[in-house]
């Protein structure tokens, strides 16, 4: 378990403060929340009358007046059909405020996840997000408007009831309110185990549709590793664990409910035993008044037990809404400045400098020490070294995708943090060791990086990276789905597709971190023919480019290597100068030239051999 989802097992306090970004969202559909409460209000209306009109129907017929029994039958029947309306009313409402309210927070959430920085979703698992933007809007929007109807229909019905009671028969009244204290006392009991219940199951529901995600992007892995028993074990805990703890809310809720409702029944008994006797001994009680009580008190019964169910259902489910709360009340980590001015809109960026800058995950684990370098207009930036060493930190850095812990990058001699994070990003190119393409064609994907250019645009990034040729060999040529992650094509045309949206974006500073390490010796020459345009490219005077590189052979035209080790540079030059010093660099160069040179002869050995082969099968075919 991660530690943000060892935080989401928190034991916090109940408190309803957790449910105003739902509420606040809830209330902006003023229409449909004034419809809800209207109508349950006139349903509450009309159902504390109901009783009034009851005993009078009954006392009238005891005097056996038709006359004067005719208008309160029709009036009787009058309410139903105003009943009817504002069930129909409320209802209706209720669907709009769900729906309405669960769209806006789903789109407020994922807003907000845009704005949160990359640091932000390397400690949380997809399945914890996930379950925020679906399952989690879903359920509080689902409750919030029943929650809102039963406190407008339950608050006028109780006001009504008690009201109606205590101006019929005070002592009655006394009598049928008796078990509301007990009652007041046992949801207080229940409400700590309720809400415990409800943050275990949602804990556990993150979890399980993080599994699921893994399960999905690790299909092939967990084939070949032959794992699908020891998945299907792991997977079979979480939800016997989550099935533990839904039952257990579930049992807490079937016993709340039916206690609630026994209390509520105790007080109608005692109506009935007290009023019965006052009947009988004529104490200013008729029975049409002790019938109207027994429905009062029925009545009063029914908002106790919906406010009861409510209160539930708002403990289940407070979890889901703390969790929505909390990301919404997330602040990103890399903000601008209050005084954030842009440079002028139009000028390219010349000068890119650390100054000094120390930087570290973990405090007390240092990843970068006083840092320094000077990056300019038009130069290729190379980094290597043993991997840990910094070099990723140094890109990301440089990308602001994080902030210094101490001294400062300043882009043309201003602090970045003084500079608005959107213009900078603008301004950004990123192509990464496993390039990334999002469900759709090949055309939508180069063109995700500007999507104001025209077809011709993109035909010519793509001959620019040599990605050209393979694209128009698909049978669907630019218009190829390339599938879910883009599964569909391999490493090599994934990183060249990377290339061409690079280069349509035209970036002004350009990050590409390991982007040929990932493909064959063969694929290789064809992408870094790509990387050699897009690094050398660029509007009027070239860009400013860093190179994360594995493969030394890519980087040898770099105009400044930096040698990187501890976060700390520990060589420096171009590729000629730092092989004549026989260095660290000379010492990573030879070792992986000697690597792949062998590679070559095996490569070489088993071509041979395979020649043989066919060679001897070819003869025997012959003499045959």
């Amino acid at each position: 378990m991660s530690e943000v989802e060892r935080h989401d097992d928190s034991r916090a306090k109940f408190s309803l403060r957790v449910w105003k970004p739902v509420v606040t969202r809830a209330l902006a559909h003023r229409g449909a929340v004034a419809g809800l409460l209207g109508a349950g209000m006139m349903v509450a209306a009309i159902e504390t009358a109901l009783p009034l009109l009851v005993g009078r129907i009954v006392d009238e017929a005891r005097k056996g007046e038709a006359a004067d029994l005719a208008p309160i039958l029709v009036a009787y029947g009058s309410v139903f059909v105003f009943f009817a309306a504002g069930v129909w009313v409320f209802i209706e409402s209720a669907g709009r405020v769900s729906t309405r309210t669960a769209d806006r927070l789903r789109r407020d959430c994922f807003s907000k996840l845009q704005t949160l920085e990359p640091a932000y979703f390397d400690v949380r698992p997809t399945g914890w997000l996930v379950s925020r933007l679906t399952s989690d809007c879903s359920k509080v929007a689902g409750i919030l408007p029943w929650v809102m109807l039963d406190f407008a229909w339950c608050s006028a019905i109780i006001v009504g009831v008690v009201t109606a009671m205590f101006w019929t028969s005070p002592r009655l009244a006394l009598w049928a309110l008796a078990a509301v204290p007990v009652m007041t006392a046992v949801s207080a009991v229940f409400q700590r185990f309720l809400i415990r219940a409800g943050r275990e199951a949602r804990r556990l529901s993150s979890a399980m549709t993080a599994s699921y995600g893994e399960m999905l992007l690790g299909a092939r892995t967990t084939k070949t590793l032959a794992r699908e028993e020891a998945n299907l074990a792991e997977f079979q805990q979480l939800s016997t664990e989550m099935n533990q703890w839904a039952m257990r809310g579930a049992i807490l809720s079937s016993v709340y409910m039916p206690l609630m409702a026994m209390l509520a029944a105790t007080a109608g008994a005692l109506v009935l035993w007290h009023g019965a006797g006052w009947v009988l001994a004529d104490e200013k009680v008729s029975l049409g008044t002790l019938i109207a009580f027994m429905q009062f008190a029925a009545l009063f019964a029914q908002p106790v037990q919906e406010l009861a169910q409510r209160f539930a259902d708002i403990l289940n489910a407070s979890s889901a809404a703390e969790r929505i709360a909390s990301l919404l009340a997330t602040e990103p980590a890399i903000l601008d400045r209050a005084a954030a001015q842009p440079p002028q809109q139009q000028a390219p960026i010349h000068e890119l400098c650390f100054e000094g800058v120390d930087f570290w995950y973990r405090e007390g684990v240092p990843v970068l020490e006083g840092f320094s370098l000077t990056a300019r207009r038009g130069q290729t930036i190379a980094l290597v070294g043993s991997t840990g060493g910094g070099k990723t930190t140094i890109v990301s850095l440089a990308a602001r995708f994080y902030e210094p812990r101490a001294g400062r990058i300043t882009v043309d001699g201003v602090d970045l943090r003084d500079v608005p994070l959107a213009w900078f990003t603008e301004r950004i190119g990123l192509v990464p060791q496993v390039a990334h393409l999002f469900a759709g064609t090949i055309r939508e994907n180069i063109r995700y990086g500007r999507l104001d250019a025209s077809d011709a645009d993109i035909l010519e990034a793509a001959r620019r990276v040599k990605a050209h040729a393979f694209i128009e060999a698909l049978e669907k040529g630019y218009d190829t789905e390339v599938g879910e992650g883009g599964e569909r094509l391999s490493t090599g045309q994934r990183q060249l597709v990377a290339l061409a949206r690079a280069v349509l974006r035209d970036p002004q500073i350009l990050v590409m971190d390991e982007a040929t390490s990932s493909i064959d010796t063969a694929t290789e020459r064809l992408v870094q023919e790509g990387v050699d345009e897009l690094l050398h490219a660029g509007r009027g005077g070239g860009r400013i480019s860093f190179v994360v590189a594995h493969r030394l052979s890519t980087i040898r035209r770099a105009d400044l290597i930096l040698v990187i080790e501890k976060g700390r540079i520990a060589e420096q030059g171009s590729h000629a100068e730092l092989i004549a010093r026989r260095g660290r660099y000379w010492e990573l160069y030879t070792n992986q030239y000697a690597a792949d040179r062998e590679r070559e002869v095996l490569h070489l050995k088993d071509a041979d051999t395979e020649a043989t082969v066919a060679s001897l099968v070819g003869d025997g075919d012959d003499d045959e």
